[in-house]
């Protein structure tokens, strides 16, 4: 009898102790909500961006971006160099459109002219960079720059 009560005992304890465990849940975060903590970070970042067959250097002070990049962007190659260069003579354009407004556009977002050139091979890089940095701004701040959605 008493190997029962020792047994039912041990047992007990057991299962008192199993049932106080904590269990790890998972949390599933959306794509959204990375994209959301990706935006919001507190450090001042500056993105130097330099293609190395070139003299071109492309300087992007904003918050977040740089983390955006890291974990939002779509990789290097998922584009071509003729998509980002068309995209970005689209987005720049309007881009300048909006700063010479300030009367129509925020001026602290639209500060300062991007000087692109169509006939200048920027390279991979500054154009990877500039389109990204375009699809960041607009889904940031709510704007829309081009005729179509800036999707990731």
């Amino acid at each position: 009898m008493k190997n029962y009560k020792f047994y039912f005992a041990f047992l007990a304890l057991a299962f008192i102790i199993t049932s106080c465990s904590s269990t790890k849940e998972r949390i599933e975060i959306s794509p959204q909500e990375q994209e959301i903590f990706a935006i919001a970070t507190d450090a001042e970042e500056e993105v130097v961006i330099a293609e190395e067959k070139s003299n071109y250097k492309l300087i992007i002070m904003d918050l977040g971006f740089n983390r955006w990049m890291r974990s939002i962007a779509q990789p290097r190659g998922h584009y071509t160099q003729k998509f980002l260069e068309s995209r970005n003579r689209i987005l720049v354009i309007e881009w300048n459109n909006r700063v010479i407004m300030p009367t129509v556009y925020d001026p602290l977002l639209y500060e300062l002219q991007i000087i692109y050139d169509p006939n200048v091979d920027y390279g991979y890089e500054v154009n990877y960079q500039l389109y990204n940095y375009f699809i960041y701004f607009q889904r940031k701040y709510k704007q829309r720059l081009g005729p179509f959605l800036p999707r990731i």
